[in-house]
């Protein structure tokens, strides 16, 4: 019995030991936690890239030559690909052109200017480098202001037609825009008594219907859609020679002989270029 008492006072020590031992190491593992949270707090940190120091003066200007050098490969990139554009777009042999005209036209020596409207089509052919040979078709259409007259003829219907060729020459060439000049000669039919009801053109001043000399020169703008393609406008003048006879003050007619007229107009349309130039 005092054996059993004896171990029973050395075991209750020992469990008590153990019951507390746990919790006297959580109290010390905390309060080593609030001592470095403290030091963490005073752990300095690394500056943002902003406060870093600028690079080198050398560093500076080899990264300026390197962004130089790279905007000129691109510049070089983008001009010979316009170079290779206008190649391509005037490299062609052939052209072709058609739309509308105007014309500010004198029917008569003695009657006032009317205007007239009309279709137009051509072609070119480009015999060497920018020199071409063109050949062109007009048809014009108007109605002329006659005035009073005792044989009831009042602004008969008007017409004429043209049938030119000559050099053509294109001086600029251009991304977008070109530029040609040519001079064309030929003939111009004139139906100028079609509408008088059989009168005829003399006796209200309209020149004769016939055949004249016609003479053209011109400067064409093109606007490029693409390289085969193209909007042209073409101010020009046309120079025809008409004779005509015209009703005198007593009723008479008199013949005027030889009539020079210089009349101002402009046709706009599309051109088509096709073929290559050997």
């Amino acid at each position: 019995m005092h054996f059993r008492k004896c171990f029973g006072y050395a075991v209750y020590p020992l469990l008590a030991a153990l019951l507390f031992a746990p919790s006297g190491l959580r109290a010390q593992n905390s309060d080593s936690q609030q001592q470095q949270s403290p030091a963490a707090q005073q752990t300095p940190q690394l500056p943002p890239a902003t406060m870093q120091e600028p690079l080198p003066k050398n560093e500076q200007q080899q990264r300026s030559l390197i962004l130089r050098e790279a905007q000129a490969r691109v510049n070089a990139r983008r001009q010979q690909r316009i170079r290779q554009i206008i190649k391509d777009t005037y490299s062609h042999k052939y052209e072709i052109y058609l739309g509308g005209n105007y014309l500010r036209f004198r029917p008569g020596a003695t009657l006032q200017h009317n205007d007239e409207i009309g279709w137009n089509i051509g072609a070119v052919d480009y015999l060497a480098g920018r020199l071409g040979v063109a050949v062109d078709a007009r048809g014009y259409y108007g109605t002329a202001f006659t005035g009073r007259d005792p044989f009831s003829v009042y602004n008969p219907s008007i017409s004429q037609y043209t049938f030119l060729a000559g050099p053509q020459y294109r001086f600029f060439e251009g991304l977008h825009w070109g530029w040609t000049a040519q001079v064309l000669a030929g003939a111009a039919h004139g139906n100028f008594a079609t509408g008088t009801g059989g009168l005829g053109s003399a006796p209200v001043g309209l020149y004769n219907d016939g055949t004249s000399l016609a003479v053209s020169p011109a400067v064409s703008v093109d606007y490029n859609v693409g390289p085969a393609l193209a909007i042209r406008l073409t101010p020009n003048a046309l120079f025809t020679d008409w004779g005509s006879s015209v009703l005198t003050s007593n009723g008479s007619l008199q013949s005027s002989g030889s009539s020079f007229q210089r009349n101002l107009g402009f046709n706009v349309g599309i051109l088509y270029r096709f073929g290559r130039q050997h």
